[in-house]
């Protein structure tokens, strides 16, 4: 295999991207506004993951995704062409999700233990169902949400540390350290299910 051409055809894909997506956004701003609907079409599943993978909890995705394309769709005219769309959209998707975990533990603060939104423990999930993924995503959602979003846009959604700092704002050096310490404390709490695991 060739994998200087690879590499090569994989910076053609990404340039490519970069090119269509700035396109669409100046039709955008020249009054095209069916040229939103591309960029949604275009990027709201990986979006849709982010949220899911960071907030956990399904019900609330597609509320939490509605939001950032509101806010994308307010401040396009505000997106400089220097950096890539995705970048400026995965920050907006990060700080909604911030937004949301911000105030579910605010909420946990004052509401009586009985009376809060509770995510589901392995107990109750049933860890005898042998559904792995369901397991590591639970694992992952009781990481604090400074360490839960590094790892899940790493090693889940596959992101640069450069395309990492960029979206939550952090020093290369701090997402590497975040990254580290959540791969770490992830090994102790799956540590008990690690027979059912492999």
């Amino acid at each position: 295999m060739n994998f200087n051409k690879d590499d090569k055809d994989l910076q053609q894909a990404q340039i490519l991207n970069l090119e269509e997506d700035f396109s669409v956004i100046k039709r955008f701003l020249e009054g095209d506004k069916s040229a939103f609907q591309v960029l949604v079409k275009r990027h709201k599943e990986k979006v849709r993951n982010i949220i899911y993978l960071t907030i956990n909890n399904s019900s609330l995705v597609d509320d939490i995704a509605q939001e950032v394309f509101i806010t994308v769709y307010k401040n396009l005219k505000n997106f400089r062409f220097e950096a890539q769309f995705t970048t400026w959209l995965y920050r907006i998707t990060v700080n909604k999700c911030k937004d949301y975990l911000r105030k579910i533990s605010v909420r946990r603060i004052f509401v009586p233990a009985s009376e809060a939104e509770e995510r589901p423990d392995f107990e109750q999930n049933g860890i005898e169902s042998d559904d792995i993924s369901n397991i590591v995503f639970d694992a992952i959602s009781k990481l604090p949400a400074k360490l839960r979003i590094p790892l899940v846009l790493k090693d889940i959604e596959g992101f640069s540390y450069h395309e990492i700092a960029s979206a939550t704002e952090c020093e290369m050096g701090t997402v590497k350290s975040r990254i580290f310490r959540a791969r770490e404390r992830l090994k102790t709490i799956l540590k008990p299910m690690e027979k059912e695991l492999l």
